[in-house]
């Protein structure tokens, strides 16, 4: 039969096994954390995301198929979303952005307003631009494309409200 300083040094000799495998799993569970952030887009792949969906919200909405504007802009600020976790200083210069330069846009695509929507679209084009250049990225310059970036859309014949975008 074991002594109790016996049983309490076979105790500490377990608890610190134990803990060594505990540091060991949080290492490997770190490894794949990075591994994973790692593997996610950073910035530039969701911001040509962005781009498309931006030029194609114009589209959208001139045409009057408002739910198509509004689907565009709602998953224009979600493919930002990685940068959330690979880039969250530029991140937060995106939701910014988003929740304030870009509300006027959304304001006019849900109350389907083509002269409000047409002068704030525009702003945004001048905002994203001193953006790029403030951010060190003065060489990409955004424009008003004279067709949707995605031409495999039909833009024109559906007529439709901004609040038919299924949540």
């Amino acid at each position: 039969m074991l002594s109790i300083k016996s049983k309490l040094i076979c105790a500490a000799i377990c608890t610190a096994l134990s803990g060594g495998v505990a540091v060991a799993a949080e290492a490997d569970l770190q490894k794949q954390i990075d591994e994973v952030r790692g593997a996610l887009p950073k910035f530039a792949i969701p911001m040509r995301e962005v781009g498309d969906r931006f030029q194609n919200i114009y589209f959208a909405a001139k045409d009057g198929n408002w739910a198509l504007a509004a689907y565009m802009a709602k998953y224009m600020n979600g493919s930002m979303n990685p940068a959330s976790v690979t880039k969250p200083a530029e991140y937060k210069v995106w939701k910014s952005f988003y929740d304030t330069t870009f509300a006027p846009v959304n304001k006019a695509l849900m109350a389907k307003d083509w002269k409000g929507f047409e002068a704030a679209y525009t702003a945004v084009i001048t905002d994203c631009n001193g953006c790029h250049q403030g951010m060190g990225y003065g060489f990409i310059k955004v424009v008003k494309m004279t067709a949707p970036a995605d031409v495999g859309i039909d833009y024109k014949t559906i007529k439709s409200e901004p609040g038919d975008v299924p949540k």
